[in-house]
């Protein structure tokens, strides 16, 4: 049975078979989660993310192993929208949950562990970032599990502070 779940933690430190990165187009990790990522993966996780035909497009992902994480078996890399420079993005914001929820489903794997995506530098002037990105990831979780009603997945919001997670949590 699936499951969507809200917590107060880290992303990077959940036992999950995927751990989501919050990403920008060009995969550079220079802080927030990417950097929490990178120090925990390594250094072979930018070798990897140089392979790849960059930049990403907002709403779309790319995976790579997980390297020296060992509680995760891949990292998907997700980009959300840049709310400072495009405000109405919401559509993108939807794609980035959804689209990593595909490509948990295209390793066949079942748990994962999404940051806020877009509810902190990419926030732009969004008033309530994390209402928002909350409200978006459980629409993709919906909808992915009205798409694919016979695959569970276990899905883990990871809220880092306890202000986000108190937003998070009251969200319906």
């Amino acid at each position: 049975m699936s499951s969507f779940n809200i917590i107060n933690g880290s992303c990077v430190n959940q036992n999950v078979d995927a751990i989501v990165n919050a990403a920008n187009g060009y995969m550079s990790h220079g802080g927030g989660v990417a950097r929490a990522i990178l120090l925990k993966a390594g250094t072979e996780l930018n070798t990897a993310c140089r392979r790849f035909r960059l930049p990403i497009s907002d709403g779309e992902c790319i995976s790579t192993p997980a390297f020296n994480i060992k509680n995760a078996k891949v990292i998907i890399h997700a980009v959300g929208p840049d709310f400072g420079s495009t405000p109405d993005a919401f559509d993108k914001l939807k794609s980035a949950y959804y689209n990593s929820l595909i490509e948990l489903k295209n390793y066949n794997l079942h748990s994962i562990s999404f940051p806020l995506i877009s509810a902190s530098i990419f926030s732009g002037n969004l008033k309530n970032a994390v209402s928002i990105t909350t409200k978006y990831c459980k629409e993709a979780y919906n909808d992915f599990l009205s798409n694919f009603k016979d695959y569970n997945i276990d899905v883990y919001l990871c809220c880092y502070d306890k202000k986000e997670y108190e937003e998070a949590i009251s969200i319906k």
